[in-house]
């Protein structure tokens, strides 16, 4: 069996995941792609449908996520279109359109293994801020306040934010499965 390949062509996210990795001894490489996704408004049915199409192509055992920010006073908006609403408004009108607003993020890893595809799901709660907070400027992590908080998840160290972010939920449920299976 191969080494376990984590597929995204952003280095954020490769390096937020190989921490986790490397804490717990698991080896993990990065294989660096851009792929099409479907439009679906649940990131789950996107990160399913990633996975399977680029299952095709690329050596297993691999996995991908996904992520959607979704709003509860814009009915969930943006949910898994959160990337493009980041490139076109920003955080800025994100902000203007639902500052105090609940919401929360939810990340779906889709893992690749023996033309099967097994999914782990995170989700971190929390309220849109009134204003950009300093510190990591990834994301919408400066405008999100994760319940239990006063500061954002960018103002959060990052041994901090990994241990309570939907990404490091779903990569610690990826993990558990894997040590579980003796997957390496």
């Amino acid at each position: 069996m191969c080494m376990l390949k984590f597929i995204t062509s952003n280095e954020h996210k490769y390096l937020e995941v190989s921490v986790a990795f490397e804490k717990v001894g698991l080896p993990l490489s990065w294989y660096r792609k851009k792929y099409e996704e479907i439009q679906a408004d649940d990131n789950a049915v996107i990160c399913r449908d990633s996975c399977i199409k680029l299952g095709k192509d690329i050596e297993q055992p691999f996995f991908i996520d996904d992520t959607g920010l979704y709003i509860e006073q814009l009915n969930g908006f943006p949910g898994p279109y959160a990337s493009y609403v980041q490139d076109t408004i920003g955080n800025t009108g994100i902000i203007k359109l639902a500052s105090g607003s609940n919401a929360y993020f939810k990340t779906v890893i889709s893992l690749m293994q023996d033309n099967k595809v097994q999914q782990f799901t995170g989700i971190l709660k929390g309220t849109i801020a009134d204003k950009e907070n300093n510190g990591n400027k990834f994301g919408y992590d400066p405008i999100f306040i994760p319940d239990g908080y006063d500061l954002a998840l960018s103002q959060l160290s990052p041994a901090e934010k990994n241990l309570i972010s939907h990404r490091g939920k779903a990569i610690n449920n990826l993990i558990n499965f894997l040590i579980l299976n003796n997957i390496r």
